[in-house]
């Protein structure tokens, strides 16, 4: 039944309105990136309309004059099952068209009233976003915060939905539960606000759990274990890199958010200190408020990381424009101050190899310690992998330890923990020559020099 409905053609219009102070080539980026969320949802988008003017129209967010444009263009067509050519060869005017896209949030009367005047659903862009998060989201957390966000959204468009559907949103009689008088649409709004109560609830417990999972690998992190995030615009390629970088199977798909939940795996091959990698949730611009706040919980991995990837696609010609929004995100959630590298993806995808080394060139003129690479190729994965344990280890020490031959339980601490940089048998033990973290290094001291106290303060004192 899921294939029948992938496989069914659906086609959609898209309309956006040029304000004064939109840039041509911002509102062409905006309008591209709501085509491609309509192609992550499974439509093919067949025409767009656009309008330049002063404000938004507050009736029905455009002009009388479009309106009509769009209605003439929407009701020439014909049935969709009635349709043969492929999609690359369609004719507008014999389709019919399923949905009109907006590229702006707008209000519920201006929804209906789009709707009335051409004749086909209106969808906006916070509820394009909302509904590919609630196809997408996979974990019990995640549909949870998602349900939230479209529930909050779709409140104040009960008494829009009322009054198309006629009858049903008219005041009755108190019977089954409703209150004397109460309506059809107070109803749903009161049962709105109570299924929200009841998943904040039930987020707060996973969130009890999720900090106790984020306390123990803080301690861990304490103990000699990094962690990196990655963030980025959606489709970057953020889970790409993450299956290099961890050779780990994550989902990878080219559509804008195929990841929702986080992922959390080891940098491999492992080093040390042995650091995590997580991926989490892509930005987009105009996020809706309400999902920022319910995926807060999800961006706060970025949070807790000593170290972010920042993920830019370096093909995109509109990728200025990402990297603004995700820095506002991560000054939103407070990340901004986290150590980051800026790593530009996807120069693969930038012409032939001449024109890859200009752009290479040119990107790491504009923003220095920037790393220009594609995660499809193995030999530049590795040297971002050389890059990320170079920053965790740069606070480590050199130092000698004597593991008697009587103590070589401790060998595998001393691997797990330090990197080994020589290793010589001798009459009383082994002699490692170590690079490790202070801390770790104090510990295994102890560990195999207990009334060494002495010499140990005055080295660290050193």
């Amino acid at each position: 039944m899921q294939t029948e409905v992938e496989e069914k053609l659906r086609y959609a219009l898209v309309t956006s309105v040029q304000l004064p102070d939109v840039s041509d080539a911002e509102f062409e980026a905006s309008l591209t990136e709501l085509s491609e969320l309509a192609k992550t949802l499974g439509f093919q988008v067949v025409q767009t309309f656009v309008q330049k003017r002063n404000s938004f129209d507050r009736t029905a967010y455009l002009g009388v004059g479009k309106l009509e444009e769009i209605s003439m263009f929407v009701n020439r067509g014909i049935r969709n099952d009635e349709l043969e050519e492929e999609p690359q060869e369609l004719d507008p005017s014999t389709v019919e068209f399923d949905v009109l896209l907006v590229d702006h949030e707008i209000s519920p009367s201006q929804a209906r009233n789009l709707e009335l005047a051409i004749g086909c659903e209106v969808m906006d862009r916070t509820m394009v976003i909302l509904e590919i998060f609630h196809r997408n989201a996979r974990s019990r957390a995640a549909r949870a915060q998602v349900e939230i966000a479209r529930l909050g959204y779709m409140a104040p468009r009960l008494r829009e939905a009322a009054k198309l559907a006629g009858p049903q949103g008219r005041q009755r009689s108190g019977t089954g539960g409703r209150g004397a008088g109460e309506s059809h649409t107070e109803l749903d709004r009161r049962k709105v606000r109570d299924r929200i109560a009841e998943l904040q609830r039930e987020i707060i417990a996973m969130e009890l759990e999720r900090k106790t999972q984020r306390a123990r690998r803080l301690e861990r992190q304490g103990q000699g274990l990094g962690g990196v995030s990655l963030v980025g615009y959606t489709n970057a390629g953020k889970s790409t890199l993450m299956r290099a970088l961890t050779g780990s199977e994550v989902l990878v798909a080219n559509k804008l958010f195929a990841t929702l939940d986080t992922t959390v795996r080891a940098l491999h091959p492992e080093s040390v200190p042995r650091v995590l990698v997580s991926d989490t949730v892509g930005f987009i611009k105009n996020l809706p408020h309400g999902l920022v706040a319910s995926f807060k919980s999800t961006l706060e991995e970025a949070l807790d990381a000593a170290l972010l990837l920042h993920v830019i696609d370096a093909s995109d010609p509109g990728f200025q424009r990402q990297l603004e929004v995700t820095d506002e995100v991560l000054q939103e959630i407070g990340a901004d101050e986290v150590p980051r590298i800026c790593v530009f993806n996807k120069i693969d995808h930038v012409g032939d190899e001449a024109e890859q080394a200009a752009w290479t060139a040119e990107l790491q003129e504009r923003y220095p310690g920037c790393v220009v690479m594609s995660a499809r190729r193995p030999e530049e994965v590795a040297s971002l992998h050389a890059a990320i344990v170079s920053f965790f280890q740069r606070d480590l020490v050199e130092d000698e330890l004597l593991l008697p031959w009587s103590a070589q339980q401790l060998r595998g601490e001393i691997y797990s923990h330090c990197q080994v940089l020589d290793e010589r048998a001798e009459e009383e033990g082994s002699w490692f020559r170590v690079r490790g973290e202070p801390e770790r290094l104090r510990s295994l001291h102890e560990q195999l020099n207990p009334g060494s106290q002495g010499r140990e303060k005055e080295y660290w004192e050193v």
